[in-house]
């Protein structure tokens, strides 16, 4: 990657960190579920992104490390989705833990799979 796109790369994420703490944000103060529904909208949005990006295969060059890689991938975590799942079965909290993957699962994929079709 020239310095060029590692400089692309950081623009996106200096934009999808703070929209994934504000959304997070949101979802605690305005929601039972809290952090966990943030996670998922982020992770669904992200995955939606992702996929309009993908999918422009004759997108300009500068789209995929600003937007794809920059953006979605500080917009979007896994970590947290782990995290959060972890906890839940830690707890043996079986129904959370069932329902956070299958939503997440259930939305993020078909999320990036509509993204792509709409562009490719």
């Amino acid at each position: 990657m020239t310095g060029t796109g590692a400089l692309l790369v950081l623009a996106g994420a200096a934009v999808g960190a703070p929209t994934r703490f504000l959304v997070d944000r949101w979802a605690r103060e305005h929601t039972r579920a809290g952090t966990i529904l943030g996670t998922l909208v982020v992770n669904v949005v992200g995955s939606f992104v992702l996929g309009l990006v993908a999918g422009a295969p004759d997108g300009p060059g500068w789209l995929m490390p600003l937007v794809g890689i920059g953006f979605c991938g500080a917009l979007t975590t896994f970590s947290t989705l782990a995290f959060e799942t972890w906890v839940f079965l830690e707890e043996r909290a079986w129904r959370p833990f069932v329902a956070n993957l299958a939503l997440t699962l259930g939305l993020s994929l078909p999320a990036v799979w509509l993204g792509y079709l709409l562009t490719s």
